[in-house]
């Protein structure tokens, strides 16, 4: 099983569970150090700031779960 990442998304349907998507990379440097981020393409929803970065920039969307105003997509990166 690979990594699990989390991201938020603020429309509903944009992806699905199963759907294979792919990730933009960003980094921010903070007092913390190099903290990494990370886009579902094409700008569909956006993970927390990671310490460490991912090994692959792919993977599936295993669940999506509608929040108080947001839908918190998981994503399966791919090993």
């Amino acid at each position: 099983m690979g990594q699990m990442v989390d991201f938020t998304m603020e429309r509903e349907g944009l992806v699905k569970s199963g759907d294979r998507v792919e990730l933009k990379e960003d980094q921010a440097v903070t007092m913390s150090g190099v903290m990494y981020y990370y886009t579902i393409k094409p700008a569909v929803a956006m993970s927390s700031n990671l310490k460490k970065p991912l090994a692959k920039l792919t993977g599936t969307v295993r669940k999506v779960e509608p929040q108080v105003s947001i839908y918190m997509v998981t994503v399966e990166i791919d090993q």
